[in-house]
């Protein structure tokens, strides 16, 4: 049998995630934390697990049987899986109740308790997605067919074929991070409800090449400029009595998120250019809501994780943009200093706040805050650490370049993660590059002396908004060392408008997502060399997808002089092609700023291609659609310039296909090989 090869393991492995513990509950009283977990880095069928921490014991709760005869995914939950690149199967989400003494969970969409106590498990007889307890711990609800359950019973039943109660809107899941549409009230009386009517948004259709006899599937897709859905909020007792929540819905159309405990109901909505944000509290009674906060930017206001909330107090916890740097806000007071980046708010337990947090871009750490204590670092070793915090208890999560995986820790005590170990171990070098300090990994093949020959260059970077690449992670680098053991040196940069270094960074791609950004790839090209003489800047490749893949088709097509190869996969080449909050919040409303978007669009540049490009897209991508990709080759066939077109059957955004995600890269290899060889 020929030996693992990484491509094939990172694939096997779903990016190295398979066997790590995730999704984790504490118990209020600290005592219990309960989690997911498969058995293995290469099983992807993942368990419900407790684990105590007073002794360290580890307690199987569910796991999947065989599956449901006929049973297939739903519609929503097929869209929730695309929507978070899940790859995993068995037991992939669960819903606790307060008590955390019973779960709720779907597998093959059949729905299953589980008494967290004794182990004992019921199944429903019921399917559905997204099954929630009830906080009391009585009442499950559900999803199915857009109506929304209680029970057996169809609680809210959709009044139109584009309507849907309780589910994400595709914004909503896609671009604001809000991957839930209904909410409990903290006593079970009643829910509140996203009601979705997408009558007014486009509808979008994926077909499959491969399959002809196969019908298109059809989505409501919203591109830049274009009408939104509808969406309201509606309480609704478990008797059916609905209330609606009122709101100035023509100025706030997104519902942004929702937070109900026992301190209130507070809504977030933002308005259509995302300039401003409002907190609303709402009356659970009558739907009346009562302005808390309201927030504006000339730019735009970011979505930040995890508020708004409340403490035991009652205290607003809030995030503001200050002193050039993100900060929390607890009541009236800004809590948290200058230069210490606020990510996200993880938990709120009590009246302490968890934060997830960075001073220097390629960490994260997590600090605590408090009236009584302060702000309290609460992670220290270098890494990239995230958590939870409940009952007192704290469960940390830490990845850094000295070892691979993940350590999971608890009161002292460890959870075990079975991932798997890559079979490169990367060898990385961390550095701030240029006169902007550009957070850069530089990766040599591992047998590489210095002064021993010039090496061509592959650059690798995502470097676009919401996501940082250049991270203390060891895992996060199998792929570019990889390319790097074929005889590269690779570089990674995460340049202006990546997280961790402060709202004017963010902000530096504002009406203009390639310039900036270009010129940071080409400004951290340029001080590698100069630190390391071996790279040869007359063979310069770029590979990179989503983001990555625009980065890397406008640098051969803008910057040839530059970059003499590329492969992209599934670039966004025309923004109006692109959703609406996602874009609009860049580049403005396509009708006010055409020239933001006509200025970030690829297809006017094809004419000027001279390097190879090589185009690679999914045809089932229903996030960037294939529309991208051929468009651009289109206007590449229409202006006689030669490119390359790889179509993935099959393949969404990204390739979760073991066979496919291998044979891809060794066909990336292949192509900057072959061109690099012959500039």
């Amino acid at each position: 049998m020929p030996p693992l090869t990484l491509p094939r393991q990172h694939a096997r492995t779903a990016r190295f995630t398979y066997g790590v513990p995730r999704n984790f509950t504490i118990s209020p009283d600290g005592a219990r934390v309960i989690f997911l977990r498969s058995s293995s880095g290469e099983d992807p069928v993942h368990r419900l697990w407790s684990f105590t921490v007073a002794t360290g014991e580890e307690r199987l709760l569910a796991e999947p049987g065989a599956p449901v005869s006929g049973a297939r995914l739903s519609e929503a939950e097929r869209a929730r899986r695309e929507r978070t690149r899940e790859h995993a199967s068995g037991i992939v989400a669960y819903a606790t109740d307060a008590a955390v003494t019973k779960a709720v969970y779907a597998a093959d969409g059949a729905l299953h308790t589980v008494d967290l106590l004794t182990g004992e498990v019921t199944a429903l007889g019921l399917t559905g997605s997204d099954p929630r307890l009830d906080p009391t711990g009585e009442h499950v609800a559900f999803v199915s067919g857009g109506a929304l359950h209680v029970g057996e019973r169809p609680l809210l039943v959709p009044d139109g074929t584009d309507v849907t109660w309780g589910l994400p809107e595709h914004v909503a899941g896609e671009s604001m991070g809000r991957h839930r549409g209904y909410w409990w009230a903290p006593d079970g009386s009643r829910l509140l409800a996203a009601r979705v009517d997408n009558a007014a948004v486009q509808k979008w259709c994926l077909a499959e090449p491969a399959e002809p006899g196969r019908p298109p599937r059809t989505m409501a897709y919203p591109p830049a400029g274009t009408a939104n859905a509808d969406v309201s909020l509606w309480l609704v007792t478990l008797e059916g009595r609905r209330t609606r929540v009122v709101w100035d819905r023509a100025a706030f159309e997104y519902v942004a998120a929702v937070s109900w405990t026992g301190q209130g109901l507070l809504v977030l909505v933002q308005s259509r250019d995302q300039r401003t944000t409002r907190v609303l509290e709402v009356d659970p009674a009558t739907g009346a809501t009562t302005p808390v906060r309201e927030d504006t930017d000339d730019a735009w206001l970011e979505l930040v994780p995890g508020v708004p909330s409340r403490t035991a107090a009652g205290e607003l916890v809030w995030t503001v943009d200050r002193d050039d740097t993100r900060r929390l806000m607890v009541g009236q007071d800004v809590v948290t200093p200058p230069g210490l980046q606020v990510l996200a708010v993880l938990a709120v337990d009590g009246d302490t706040v968890l934060l997830h947090c960075c001073e220097e871009p390629t960490e994260r750490h997590l600090w605590t805050w408090s009236r009584a204590g302060g702000l309290v670092r609460v992670t220290a070793e270098p890494g990239v650490h995230t958590g939870t915090r409940a009952g007192g208890a704290t469960v940390v999560v830490r990845r850094s370049l000295e070892e691979h995986g993940v350590r999971v820790s608890v009161g002292g005590r460890t959870i075990a993660s079975h991932g798997a170990v890559p079979v490169l171990r990367p060898r990385v070098e961390l550095v701030s590059l240029g006169k902007r300090d550009l957070r850069t990994a530089i990766l040599f093949p591992s047998g590489h002396v210095p002064g021993s020959g010039r090496l061509p260059v592959l650059l690798s970077p995502y470097a676009g908004p919401t996501a940082a690449r250049v991270l203390r992670g060891l895992d996060g680098f199998a792929i570019e060392q990889w390319f790097a053991e074929q005889g590269f040196a690779v570089l990674v940069t995460d340049g202006r408008g990546t997280p961790g270094r402060g709202p004017a960074w963010e902000r530096a791609v504002r009406f203009d997502k390639l310039s900036a950004a270009l010129e940071d790839q080409a400004d951290a090209l340029r001080a590698a060399a100069a630190r390391h003489p071996d790279l040869d800047l007359g063979r310069v490749a770029i590979r990179g997808w989503s983001y990555g893949g625009y980065l890397s088709a406008a640098a051969v097509l803008r910057h040839p002089d530059v970059f003499h190869v590329a492969v992209a996969g599934a670039p966004v080449t025309d923004p109006r092609l692109y959703d609406t909050h996602w874009q609009e919040r860049y580049l403005g409303h396509p009708d006010e700023h055409p020239e933001a978007y006509d200025r970030c669009s690829l297809l006017a540049d094809a004419p000027g291609l001279t390097r190879p490009l090589m185009l690679v897209h999914g045809l089932a991508d229903d996030n960037v659609f294939a529309a991208h990709t051929l468009r651009l080759s289109a206007a590449l066939l229409a202006a006689g310039r030669p490119h390359t077109v790889l179509p993935l059957s099959g393949v969404t955004h990204m390739a979760p296909q073991e066979d496919v995600a291998e044979n891809l890269l060794l066909l990336e290899l292949d192509f900057i090989r072959h061109h690099l060889s012959q500039v």
